[in-house]
């Protein structure tokens, strides 16, 4: 039984319901001022006084303060959104909160729970298919619409959508289109770099010491997954003469291990954590170059382009001959010391690209990369699904058909299909709004202008508030991120209206 004191920390039906909408509604909120070209940003504020202003979706989502759980689901599904493709976030929220909140609306008349959530996953279904119908297929060939839509992911910086374009003639279509490869991992934003595609690897890290070389020509290359040091005798054993001798072998063993590397020619070491005094003393003299602590995604990187395997120290112990097969080779070797990074060009093994996002100052580092990121990820989106007009113009066009079926919908669950209509219409609206005009004029504007012509490419000018076709103006967006966000928003509608009590949970106890 629930005592007086539990049911004080418990909410049920109604309550528990709008309680969670408001808290959908708040993270949304956060959000939908900064969607489409007059979008404003954001500051985020931390207790130390650090600022970020940005007005990129998911970041803002992720440093938000927030503690209520069903903001914080909505944030993971979001976020899950980013991770899977890259782009989409903020249309994925604006819709949720909509789905939620017409849900509520139609709940709270008396619409059984049950009924609205069936009517929004087969409306959801639906719009998909429809979005799916009105697709424009795209080709690494057709380069000015790989541009357009490129530089609208990457709110307007042409640049960057320059950048982006060229980085895809690095790779070939069946690359662009596997699962594994995104190529947000190939982008980064360095102060003082210019913007460039380099035809390579870049490692974040300088030489351990001024003694090494600074260039190198078709260097061998060995990486190494594991710390660069001899094998160690642990626990009491090494304090008995017989574990005393017995680090003594490994540390032959080790030196062994160092001068079989320098017979083999390697010239290039990358280590992914530590290296030794003695190792990196032996090299040097050598004259190798060896950068140790390289990061996991870095060090892959630099295995496929230039065709090693990354081994562990153990494999050191392995004949020359045998060890060779793990090594790679790179044309050209070069640090660049104002970056504090190392160029690898002209690797024997997969290609491999770099696409350098120029920042002026520290302060814009970091939004340079996620705006190239978003450019990136909404381009090979496009690639594998198409594209279709923006803007939030399709989605209009889809909201109408979709009123076309509502006749074929059984029973009740037509009020939660009337949901998704609704939802379809936020993203027009508020970027309609975010520009400075009348939101429900406007809709009923390019409504009207698209039934008439029968285009659904017609939207709204954010300069002039004139309605325009946004095709011929290059305006698209991938359809893989727009029915990812029609998913995702469906997935937290649908597992919100879904919570009928919230109850606290007891402390554990000691």
């Amino acid at each position: 039984m629930v005592n007086a004191k539990q049911e004080a920390c418990s909410e049920t039906g109604t309550t528990a319901l709008i309680t969670n909408a408001q808290a959908i509604a708040v993270v949304a909120q956060a959000v939908e001022s900064t969607l489409g070209p007059k979008g404003l940003d954001t500051m985020l504020l931390d207790r130390f006084g650090d600022v970020i202003i940005t007005n990129d979706g998911i970041t803002i989502l992720k440093m938000m303060d927030v503690e209520h759980p069903a903001a914080q689901m909505l944030i993971n599904l979001a976020a899950a959104q980013q991770r899977e493709i890259g782009d989409g976030t903020t249309t994925a929220t604006l819709l949720a909160g909509t789905l939620v909140s017409e849900g509520v609306k139609q709940i709270r008349k008396g619409v059984p729970i049950i009924k609205v959530i069936a009517g929004i996953v087969a409306g959801i279904e639906k719009a998909c298919q429809i979005l799916q119908e009105k697709a424009i297929s795209l080709t690494t060939e057709q380069e000015s619409l790989l541009f357009d839509t490129a530089q609208i992911a990457a709110r307007g910086n042409a640049d960057i959508a320059n950048l982006i374009c060229k980085a895809f003639s690095f790779f070939d279509s069946k690359t662009l289109a596997e699962p594994t490869f995104k190529l947000t991992e190939h982008v980064q934003a360095v102060k003082g770099a210019g913007n460039q595609v380099v035809s390579g690897v870049i490692i974040n890290k300088l030489p351990l010491n001024e003694e090494m070389p600074r260039s190198l020509k078709n260097a061998k290359v060995l990486i190494i997954d594991d710390t660069l040091a001899p094998e160690e005798i642990v626990g009491d054993a090494l304090h008995t003469e017989i574990g005393f001798q017995e680090q003594l072998k490994l540390e032959k063993l080790f030196r062994e291990n160092l001068d079989k590397i320098i017979s083999l020619g390697v010239n290039l070491v990358i280590v992914d954590r530590g290296i030794t005094e003695l190792a990196e003393e032996v090299f040097t003299t050598a004259g190798m170059l060896v950068l140790q602590r390289v990061s996991h995604k870095e060090w892959r990187r630099a295995a496929k382009f230039a065709g090693a395997r990354a081994l562990k120290k153990t494999a050191l112990n392995q004949p020359a001959n045998i060890l060779n097969q793990y090594l790679g080779v790179v044309a050209q070797v070069q640090v660049v010391e104002e970056l504090k990074q190392v160029y690898l060009m002209g690797g024997q093994g997969k290609p491999q690209a770099t696409i350098l996002v120029a920042a002026a100052t520290e302060e814009v580092v970091a939004e340079r990369e996620r705006i190239a990121k978003d450019a990136a990820a909404a381009l090979q989106a496009a690639l594998k699904g198409g594209v279709v007009p923006g803007g939030g113009v399709t989605e209009l066009a889809v909201a109408r058909e979709l009123q076309k079926y509502r006749q074929e919908v059984s029973g009740m669950a037509v009020y939660g299909w009337d949901c998704v209509c609704q939802a379809l219409q936020k993203p027009f609206m508020q970027i309609v709004a975010n520009a400075g005009f009348n939101a429900l004029e406007k809709l009923g504007e390019v409504n009207a202008a698209q039934l008439n012509t029968g285009k659904s490419s017609l939207g709204i000018d954010c300069e002039s508030g004139e309605i325009v076709d946004l095709a011929s103006l290059g305006i698209y967006d991938p359809l893989l991120v727009k029915i990812k966000a029609l998913q995702t928003a469906s997935e937290v509608a649908t597992a919100i209206l879904r919570i009928d009590t919230i109850i606290k949970k007891k402390e554990n106890e000691g």
